[in-house]
């Protein structure tokens, strides 16, 4: 009897186990379920941005607002992840043949938004666009090195470059290399020769570029203000965004490409909405009207990190703000007067007391993370006796008046407004002028200003990117150097720095550049900021931003 009772309990006890076991499973299995369909949820994302961009057009302009959008509509033959590191984008493969060769394989299956086969006749259009003298593309030095593309088959094609030149893939992943359709790129040429009512054929164009000359020349001159029209309106890239509506100085508004071969995508419409002052922006962000904020500034960081929803990505930059003096307009013409204004100004303070130590202060044109900085450059520190005895010994002694231009920014107008008080130890009187984001770019090109602030992020990582569009003189105006600096020596060593296959030699190269840069002064060397952005962590998560300041959501989760 008392072996049938032990029995029966054993049977019961096992029953129990069971059912304990049971339960358990299905428990684990709902919370995997439950995490499985979080992470399919799909949604609708709106990101506020502090300026609007300038055009989609790839070589168009080179402005951060616009990179922001682009990158999201095109792809680029080699990407560029958010730790900057390079991998396969459109080209699968590539590999450096010899000194001025290199060969990329393309991915195969790929279509444009309009539904086009992706293949090498579309890089071959890309890439002859952007160096057509007709567009005068700002971003042309990015690509001037090529020579020729050889197409070897629809999917794989050498580049063959006129220098050896080591940074090849970061230029190819900078979002001006987006691959845009050769049908859309004829498209827009026709339209260009159609507004200049040129009786040129677009085949005959091609024939004329190809060959240069003086038909060329004329007829680049009638279609150059025409072109890149249908571009802007029409982008067609291949990444997981493609281009529904812009609302000049409001949004711009994209949708997920149900064609995408990158990967899985769990938005749907993506938003970018132009929100210019901080607070409003953060204030978006809190209530929930938009996902995610760039450009969260020192005054809004706390806020932001210690909100109740919100949460902060940051990372130290590889950006340069700059105090820019053009040489062409006197007394900046005086290497003596840029050198005293250089010694006036208190870096430190600036980081510390307008950018609450976001940020260091800068020694050179080149931020510590950039590949070339050099690490024994002595930059211009503050010091304010010094600056006295140096613009002593100019025309100037006596001070003079001068303005500074700026953009909306209200931390480089604070940024203005204290270098407005230093300069006035040296009596020269500062007025301060205030322009819209896109006009502020397109006023500095034509060089009618005398000094301004503003900002060059070394996007590919290396000091050919971060002093060559700056600071060659064949670069003056839109394509970066807006200080119109033009010295002979500096133009040979930059040349020669593209040119360098050795890394020791070419580093040596840049360190002689940044130190003649620090010596003549064509620009004060302000800060290396960092870069955050601001989300809704009850909305979102799998936000980041790169050390260009570049705005990452293709992980982005709902919540």
């Amino acid at each position: 009897m008392k072996r049938k009772n032990f029995l029966a309990f054993l049977v019961i006890a096992f029953l129990v186990v069971m059912a304990a076991c049971s339960s358990d499973d299905n428990v684990e299995e709902e919370a995997a379920g439950d995490e499985a369909a979080e992470n399919e949820k799909t949604g609708d994302l709106t990101i506020g941005t502090m300026a609007e961009m300038v055009t989609t057009d790839p070589h168009g302009s080179n402005d951060s607002a616009s990179r922001q959008v682009r990158a999201n509509i095109y792809e680029t033959l080699v990407f560029q992840d958010v730790d900057m590191s390079l991998s396969p984008g459109l080209a699968t493969e590539y590999e450096q043949v010899d000194e001025t060769t290199w060969n990329f394989k393309l991915r195969e299956g790929t279509t444009f938004h309009n539904g086009e086969e992706f293949t090498a006749e579309d890089v071959v259009a890309t890439f002859d666009r952007v160096q057509d003298d007709a567009m005068a593309s700002p971003v042309l030095f990015l690509f001037e090195m090529i020579e020729e593309i050889e197409v070897v088959s629809d999917y794989e094609i050498n580049i063959h470059t006129s220098i050896p030149f080591a940074p090849l893939a970061s230029h190819l992943a900078h979002n001006t290399g987006g691959i845009i359709s050769k049908a859309t790129i004829d498209a827009d040429y026709q339209a260009a020769l159609d507004a200049a009512e040129s009786d040129v054929t677009l085949e005959e164009y091609y024939e004329m570029r190809e060959a240069g000359g003086d038909e060329y020349d004329a007829v680049k001159e009638e279609i150059s203000e025409h072109l890149g029209t249908v571009v802007a309106n029409e982008p067609n890239g291949t990444n997981h965004l493609k281009f529904v509506s812009r609302s000049a100085g409001d949004e711009v508004v994209l949708e997920k490409f149900e064609d995408f071969q990158g990967g899985d995508r769990y938005f749907e419409n993506v938003t970018f909405k132009v929100i210019p002052e901080n607070g409003a922006r953060m204030a978006e962000l809190e209530t929930g009207g938009i996902q995610v904020a760039t450009d969260v500034d020192s005054t809004n960081m706390e806020r932001v990190e210690n909100g109740a929803d919100t949460a902060v990505t940051s990372t130290d930059s590889v950006r340069m703000s700059y105090l820019g003096l053009n040489i062409n307009k006197e007394p900046f013409n005086d290497m003596k007067v840029r050198q005293a204004i250089s010694y006036a100004i208190d870096r430190e303070e600036i980081v510390s007391g307008v950018y609450d130590d976001m940020g260091i202060p800068a020694k050179g044109p080149l931020a510590p993370d950039v590949w070339g900085y050099s690490e024994d450059l002595e930059g211009q520190e503050y010091n304010i006796e010094k600056a006295k005895e140096i613009l002593a010994e100019t025309d100037v002694a006596d001070g003079f008046d001068t303005t500074i231009w700026v953009n909306d920014d209200q931390q480089i107008i604070d940024t203005a407004v204290y270098i407005q008080s230093e300069l006035a130890e040296l009596n020269i009187n500062v007025e301060i002028e205030q322009f819209e984001w896109g006009a502020y770019l397109e006023t500095l090109a034509q060089g009618n200003h005398e000094m301004f602030i503003l900002g060059w992020t070394t996007v590919t990582g290396d000091a050919d990117y971060g002093l060559y569009a700056l600071f060659h003189s064949k670069n003056q105006g839109a394509a970066g150097n807006r200080v119109f600096y033009d010295n002979p020596e500096v133009d040979e060593l930059l040349d020669a720095g593209r040119a360098e296959v050795d890394d020791e030699a070419r580093q040596q190269i840049y360190t002689d550049i940044e130190n003649i840069l620090v010596e003549e002064s064509p620009s004060s060397y302000l800060f290396h900021a960092e870069f955050a952005a601001g989300y809704n962590e009850t909305a979102v998560s799998g936000i980041e931003v790169d050390p260009a300041g570049g705005l990452h959501f293709k992980d982005v989760r709902f919540k």
